[in-house]
């Protein structure tokens, strides 16, 4: 254990302070308190940056309960102002939908990059796929 991650060091403690909210929020059920620890705050992202559009493609939707689906997709970006994706950006999701009171909503929502390390087929090929999708959008309203 290093100085910096030692018991009692800043980190540590604002850590388990974090953890502590978290589970104070939890117990007074103040879902708006709850929501707000977390680093995903993406009003600001909205607000202040212009976020490239999904292209997706979705490979499976799979019933995991009466009420709980897992969807597995690809995606990439379009940055904004630019007709092609960035194939850096292309991505591996998976979602688990959950079915409360007839309304579905996530509940788990993963995005990974879709690095395909040592295999430059796989990312070509999945960015050649994404075009292909994109190439059948209707232009986008400028």
């Amino acid at each position: 254990m290093t100085a910096d991650n030692a018991p009692g060091s800043d980190p540590d403690r604002a850590t388990r302070e974090l953890y502590s909210r978290l589970l104070e929020t939890w117990d007074k059920r103040n879902a708006r308190d709850f929501a707000l620890l977390f680093a995903a705050h993406l009003t600001e992202i909205f607000s202040h940056h212009q976020t490239p559009g999904y292209v997706s493609i979705v490979r499976e939707v799979r019933s995991i309960a009466s009420d709980v689906t897992l969807l597995r997709a690809n995606t990439g970006l379009v940055p904004s102002g630019k007709d092609d994706i960035d194939p850096a950006l292309n991505a591996v999701q998976s979602m688990v939908a959950v079915q409360k009171s007839g309304t579905w909503k996530v509940a788990l929502f993963q995005n990974t990059p879709a690095a395909f390390h040592d295999r430059p087929d796989l990312a070509k090929k999945l960015t050649e796929e994404l075009r292909a999708v994109l190439k059948q959008r209707p232009p986008a309203k400028k």
